[in-house]
């Protein structure tokens, strides 16, 4: 069809209720543009006039015609009035829209020119939207939502209130569709209507607004609970949240689902749900995890089946998710019992090690400390824990001057280790080497020592430095990313200068003291402690630790 055809034909099939000016369409939108126009200007429908604005919009939006589609837009006169604050919003949109799209092109000689007036429709338009719906109309939402991001995007002073507004008009809105949700046949409807909460909740996210955003998925979860969705639905939407990584309202709908099945799934049953749900909040190098949130349902468990109901695997869980979330001292609880509950278990040696780092290095008690590093050392071969222990003991030796029996630890575990060049084997050959020549400990490492062990640092408590890694399971020779964060009193208008003092297992790096991150490959596997002290001008400030596992 032809640009002339569409002038004469097009007005008499609507009935004059669509003008066309003297601009006219490319060819390539003919159709489109007459049978979806016709669709918007006749239907009695409003969700199938929409529908059809929204068809229509894609058609001239892949291939970035905003202004196009506005004109026409503008042109549009429906019989249906309801109709028209759909169209008001769609205009705002492509405005929105064509602001992105001339920022990602650096379109700058439109953006400046016409700038003001695109501005002007976003406000305009998205202000005829909303005279015109009713608190319960999803529109209203989006037009507030999107005169909020406009005002976000800008940077400007009229961020705040929309964002209030943004707020008012969707609690008002969950209110009105509650209401709705009384009335028995409007309830699947009602379900429906609660979507626009959770996609003004997504953006309010997506612009870290995580309270207001809590607060909306709470309403979405609540409208999903008060509906008539069926447990297994209510567990699938959950887990499809989890796997697009929305945590808080995957949270929020496990929280609901669990309190169903709790009433009606026999013991057995209700734990192995748990269980898997736990299971995929718990830590791991890499996936979605929420460590706080994966205790609170190992507590859960823990409520209704006691510690019988956590079998090998779900105690070694629990507590190395408890320990990646440095809950050292809960995870030394949790270790335990699996030392009493499972001695032949595949992770004892491990358990056992990290129960002996705790003790000495978290909770200052060495004699305690020892007890688990002794349980390892005699273990026959080269077995990367049996070392460790050993060099462990060696240290808290030479750290109190007992230089023979640190010497005597050292060398037993290098004979064990058959003289393969390791990490644990470097450092015992270092600590040799010092007491050989009567040296002092290395200074970085004798410093976190007495930080670690003396009473007068007892007020170190870990609190104000983090320790991080990119990874916690690194394969031997794979490379570490490991960091510091800091949380110091503010020193008024003064950058305090610190001192980071890098020691015990730093595989090949050596850090600086001005390095407040660090590099580094570890060769031989097993768990690998990272301590840290902090000095400021004032003194020795905090100390750190954190535990990595080579595998």
């Amino acid at each position: 069809m032809n640009r002339f055809r569409i002038w004469l034909i097009w007005p008499l099939a609507i009935a004059g209720n669509l003008a066309i000016g003297n601009w006219l369409f490319s060819s390539a939108y003919a159709k489109d543009t007459e049978e979806l126009g016709k669709c918007i200007c006749e239907n009695k429908v409003k969700a199938e006039a929409d529908n059809c604005l929204d068809k229509l919009k894609q058609s001239y939006w892949q291939d970035n015609k905003y202004s196009e589609f506005v004109d026409l837009l503008r042109n549009l006169h429906p019989e249906n009035k309801s109709i028209v604050p759909s169209l008001s919003y769609y205009i705002a949109l492509s405005r929105y829209q064509q602001f992105k799209y001339l920022e990602e092109t650096k379109g700058w000689d439109e953006y400046f020119a016409k700038g003001n007036d695109y501005r002007n429709d976003i406000v305009k338009e998205t202000g005829k939207s909303l005279e015109a719906t009713a608190l319960d109309d999803p529109l209203r939402i989006y037009s507030r939502l999107l005169i909020y991001q406009f005002h976000k995007d800008q940077q400007d002073t009229f961020t705040e209130g929309a964002l209030s507004d943004l707020m008012s008009s969707t609690l008002e809105y969950a209110k009105a569709i509650g209401q709705k949700a009384m009335v028995g046949p409007q309830i699947a409807q009602a379900n429906k209507d609660t979507e626009p909460i959770k996609e003004v909740a997504d953006k309010l996210l997506s612009y870290d607004e995580k309270a207001k955003a809590k607060e909306l998925y709470k309403i979405y979860a609540k409208g999903l609970v008060n509906s008539d969705i069926k447990d297994g639905a209510l567990k699938d939407k959950a887990a499809g949240f989890y796997k697009d990584g929305n945590l808080e309202l995957a949270q929020d709908i496990y929280d609901v689902y669990i309190e169903r099945i709790s009433k009606v799934l026999p013991k057995d049953k209700l734990i192995s749900e748990l269980t898997g749900i736990a299971s995929a909040f718990s830590y791991q190098d890499s996936g979605f995890k929420d460590m706080f949130y994966a205790e609170k349902i190992f507590q859960k468990i823990e409520e209704i089946g006691g510690l019988e109901a956590f079998n090998e695997e779900l105690i070694y869980l629990r507590g190395f998710n408890l320990e990646k979330n440095k809950e050292y001292r809960q995870a030394k609880d949790i270790y335990l019992l699996l030392i009493q509950k499972y001695p032949e278990s595949k992770h004892i040696d491990e358990v056992t090690y990290k129960t002996g780092l705790i003790f000495t290095y978290i909770l200052r008690d060495a004699k305690a400390g020892r007890e688990y590093f002794d349980k390892l050392a005699d273990k026959e071969g080269d077995n990367p824990y049996a070392l460790s222990s050993l060099y462990q003991m060696g240290l808290l030796k030479q750290w109190e001057a007992d230089f023979a029996t640190a010497k005597g630890y050292y060398n037993k575990l290098i004979e064990k280790s058959e003289r393969k060049v390791t990490d644990t084997f470097q450092m015992a050959q270092d600590r040799l080497k010092e007491i050989a020549e009567g040296t002092s400990m290395e200074h970085n490492l004798k410093t976190f020592m007495d930080t670690s062990l003396k009473e007068e640092f007892v007020n170190l408590d870990m609190s104000k430095v983090d320790l991080k890694s990119n990874i916690y399971q690194p394969k031997v020779d794979q490379a570490v990313d490991i960091s510091s964060s800091t949380n110091l009193s503010s020193s008024g208008c003064f950058n305090v200068e610190l001192q980071y003092l890098w020691s015990c297992d730093l595989g090949d790096a050596k850090p600086g003291v001005n390095q407040p991150e660090f590099k580094t490959t570890y060769k031989n596997q097993g768990t690998k402690i990272i301590g840290l002290v902090l000095i400021s001008p004032s003194g020795i400030t905090e100390r750190s630790l954190d535990l990595i596992d080579a595998r």
